[in-house]
């Protein structure tokens, strides 16, 4: 399993890309039991590091469209 630290270090396309990775190799079949709940595990654990990032792009968008949306209400006045 890894760190929490080597997680968040990663970069949101490297967390998707490995994360396909490891669908894929679970559905090719061929994996020991104990292999496919490490595969298992390990995606679950990339798929919270691709929600953390997806989550935080989109407070960002959020927020810049808010800002954008009270200036723009300030030029109306």
């Amino acid at each position: 399993m890894t760190s929490k630290v080597a997680e968040e270090a990663l970069g949101y396309e490297q967390a998707r890309d490995e994360l396909i990775e490891v669908v894929r190799r679970l559905e090719a079949g061929g994996t020991t039991l104990e292999e496919s709940l490490a595969l298992w595990e390990r995606g679950e654990e990339l798929a919270k590091v691709c929600r953390r990032w997806l989550d935080g792009a989109r407070a960002r968008l959020d927020a810049a469209l808010a800002e954008e949306s009270e200036e723009g209400e300030g030029d109306s006045a």
